[in-house]
């Protein structure tokens, strides 16, 4: 059996920023040091946190006044950040430049009384620290048929922006129906999109060309591995989401020649490695071990002012 690794997979610039703003909080500070919501979807990486001293909390009311708040990744609303400074809370901003992209372009819309559809999931984290920047005049639509029937006060005044864990196939088809029923709407730039969602799905087709069985390393909540999942099941694909390797069940490889493994943009190398591992002990050491050509996706994020 052969097992195809994926490139790129695994962790993106956004959340290995994240991740390296909690260790050096804690490194400078000491704990506790409190999160708001889990830093990045993955358990893996959440528990590692804790066990150095990170708490994770849901909302700015389970801080005690005067103490060190971190948001996550995934982006907080105007409500939230209230919320923390009338606690007298210090903040450090973990959220990925690319959500606060959308979180200044939604603002910038609202700012000048445009309506905005937002394409996303419901309940996401991030949908709801979009929605929160401008709850008033904002629309979620998560399909073709939302769009057909999204109500808006001005159709020549409507502005778009997206979940950034979507990708370019994701939204196409929402894209393009908001296009033909409001032709005047001002649709997201293209590089709104996560390149990183996008780069992990490309590799997915290439897996998809060559392997019968897909396995994805990530957690249930990430959207972006989700998403690996559903397209290499489109494509013909086996396919799998695992947490870690313990939840591999040996049926789901019997008969393949080759299986593919990736992982989301929160899910750390460690857990695809010990992917491998199991599969080889599933083929009784019968594996070859390889991967898709490497890729520099060549993209880094500045930490925040207090941590530099």
């Amino acid at each position: 059996m052969r097992v195809l690794l994926a490139n790129p997979r695994g962790f993106c610039a956004g959340v290995d920023r994240a991740i390296e703003i909690v260790d050096l909080a804690l490194e400078r500070y000491g704990p506790p040091i409190y999160v708001r919501h889990e830093i990045v979807h993955n358990r893996h990486v959440v528990e590692g946190l804790r066990a150095k001293g990170a708490v994770f909390i849901d909302d700015p009311s389970e801080v005690p006044s005067g103490s060190l708040l971190i948001f996550s990744a995934h982006g907080v609303s105007p409500a939230v950040r209230a919320a923390a400074q009338a606690r007298d809370l210090r903040v450090i901003d973990a959220t990925c430049p690319l959500v606060t992209k959308v979180h200044v372009e939604a603002a910038r819309m609202a700012r000048e009384g445009m309506d905005i559809v937002l394409v996303g999931h419901k309940g996401h984290v991030e949908v709801e620290g979009t929605m929160g920047h401008a709850p008033q005049r904002m629309h979620l639509v998560q399909s073709t048929d939302d769009v057909a029937a999204l109500e808006v006060r001005d159709p020549e005044r409507l502005g778009c922006v997206t979940q950034t864990t979507l990708s370019v196939d994701d939204t196409r088809e929402i894209l393009e129906a908001l296009r033909l029923r409001f032709p005047a709407i001002r649709l997201p730039r293209k590089d709104d999109i996560c390149y990183a969602t996008q780069n992990r799905q490309n590799a997915v087709k290439e897996l998809t060309e060559l392997a019968e069985v897909v396995i994805v390393v990530g957690a249930p909540e990430s959207s972006n591995s989700s998403r690996l999942v559903e397209l290499a099941g489109k494509r013909g694909a086996r396919a799998h989401l695992v947490q870690t390797a313990a939840e591999i069940d040996p049926a789901w490889i019997e008969g393949a020649r080759c299986v593919g493994v990736t992982a989301g943009a929160s899910a750390p190398e460690v857990l695809v490695e010990e992917v491998v591992t199991r599969l080889q002990e599933l083929a009784g050491g019968q594996v070859e071990v390889s991967a898709l050509p490497p890729v520099d996706e060549g993209v880094t994020f500045q930490l925040p002012a207090q941590l530099r």
